[in-house]
């Protein structure tokens, strides 16, 4: 894979960017979901523009003015964390400031980047705050930009205390800062809530282990790879984990028959759902697109068939509690689901098997789960513990639902979305929306370079991936 030296990227200038207007906002207290965080490393999210139509003498000022207004708008990521006395960990909005760094990259081109099978390593470059753990934001920014000017475009790459924030609250900000950069108002119905009275803000003290440093090895090698699925071939997916699976009451059999018949399902099937009354449970596309990962990446790794196996997705609880919280609560608002299996089961049975036991998982995970989480966390307090620790976890993070391309700072919107290299691990996959829409999906896959080399050697898999 090419690549290109570290000096190819020269830094012009840094400043400190500070809310346009005062913050009013008094101490938000973390949750035991910003808790969780603590150890891990700074998000790192950003976006591959076409050049601007302003020259850079123009574009820098123009964004951090932008950035200014849409801090005033989000005050908490402008500010630093504090400790009480207590041990309580709160968010104090005092208008530090964020950090705002110009850089060149002027012998890197978009075409360049986005010319390897591998996630270039030059996207690393692009970000700041390099493996930055979130505690240390009791002392530095809790926030920051780089904007990399290449030779054809421009890359906007965020940093992000993960105790402050989910990748829900950051998408928004993210597309505040862009509406506003472009001349727009941004939606009122978006406006960050700041309330902390749900069962997430806890009375419990969370104690820190005296080394800060995060759970798994960030020297491990690894490759990295985006698997683009498009729209149509993630519903032919979908398709073939849910079919035969429609099932309907005695008052629907006509209607039942022949719909399967339809769905090619065999006569003994379209017998067996008359008397039965059952609700019908269709399988999401995203369930199957998981269970495709899950099955492929296990089978890549060529473990023992007596092996336990887990996926693990984060979850976004804002709808599933009770009460519930509002779609734009600010902060963390998630938990993770868990799904086991044998490697033999897993890798011998058919992909409607495994996207059954993803399926059962995920319609088990409700308001009771939730409040059983957290009655959990509470009687042992602990931060969530990111890696792969027995070396058959496959953990899914972030969303293709995250509005990741809806960010047009004024010179159209990206023509991709990068992470950097934070929190990653052998069996991270990072989920993001496809650019083309439709429903397609890229997959951000990180493993040990053997299992990779498997995996794009897998015809079951491949035969899913767009070229």
């Amino acid at each position: 894979m090419s690549s290109f030296p570290c000096d190819s990227l020269t830094v012009l200038s840094k400043c400190n960017v500070v809310p346009h207007k005062n913050s009013t906002l008094g101490d938000l207290k973390l949750s035991l979901s910003d808790l969780n965080m603590l150890l891990s490393h700074y998000i790192q999210k950003g976006c591959l523009f076409t050049s601007p139509s302003l020259p850079p003498n123009t574009l820098i000022p123009h964004l951090t003015n932008a950035l200014s207004h849409t801090l005033s708008l989000f005050p908490p990521f402008a500010g630093r964390l504090k400790t009480d006395a207590d041990g309580y960990v709160y968010i104090t909005c005092n208008d530090a400031g964020v950090d705002f760094i110009h850089a060149t990259a002027v012998d890197i081109s978009a075409a360049d980047l986005l010319s390897t099978s591998d996630v270039h390593p030059t996207f690393n470059q692009f970000f700041p705050f390099h493996h930055k753990i979130s505690y240390t934001a009791h002392s530095s920014p809790i926030m920051a930009f780089q904007v990399t000017e290449l030779v054809d475009g421009v890359f906007i790459g965020c940093a992000v205390c993960h105790a402050t924030t989910d990748g829900a609250t950051l998408w928004n900000f993210f597309n505040a800062f862009a509406a506003i950069s472009r001349g727009e108002t941004f939606s009122p119905s978006k406006l960050p809530d700041f309330r902390r009275d749900s069962i997430l803000t806890s009375k419990v003290v969370l104690r820190l282990p005296k080394e800060i440093k995060v759970t798994f090895d960030v020297d491990a090698p690894f490759r990295q790879r985006i698997f683009s699925f498009s729209g149509e071939v993630i519903q032919k997916l979908k398709a073939t984990v849910n079919k035969g699976r429609l099932v309907f009451t005695p008052k629907h059999v006509d209607v039942a028959v022949e719909l399967m018949a339809k769905l090619n399902t065999d006569t003994e099937q379209k017998i067996a759902t008359k008397g039965v009354s059952a609700e019908t449970t269709e399988i999401s596309s995203f369930q199957s697109l998981c269970a495709l990962m899950w099955q492929c990446v296990t089978r890549a790794r060529n473990m023992e068939k007596s092996k336990v196996t887990t996926f693990r997705t984060a979850v976004n609880i804002r709808q599933r509690m009770k009460p519930k919280l509002g779609n734009s609560y600010f902060g963390n608002a998630l938990q993770s689901i868990s799904t086991s299996a044998t490697v033999g089961d897993l890798v011998s049975k058919d992909l409607q098997w495994c996207a059954e036991q993803l399926n059962r998982s995920v319609k088990a995970f409700d308001s009771a789960t939730v409040q059983r989480n957290v009655e959990n966390w509470e009687r042992e307090p602990k931060c969530y513990e990111l890696g792969n620790h027995d070396g058959g976890t496959v953990q899914m993070g972030s969303s293709p639902r995250f509005p990741m391309y809806d960010n047009d700072f004024g010179w159209g919107p990206p023509i991709a979305v990068r992470s950097g290299g934070a929190n990653k691990f052998d069996g991270k996959l990072s989920a993001f929306p496809g650019r083309t829409g439709s429903g397609a999906v890229d997959v951000e896959v990180v493993l040990a370079a053997d299992t990779m080399a498997r995996l794009e050697s897998d015809p079951q898999f491949m035969l899913y991936v767009s070229a």
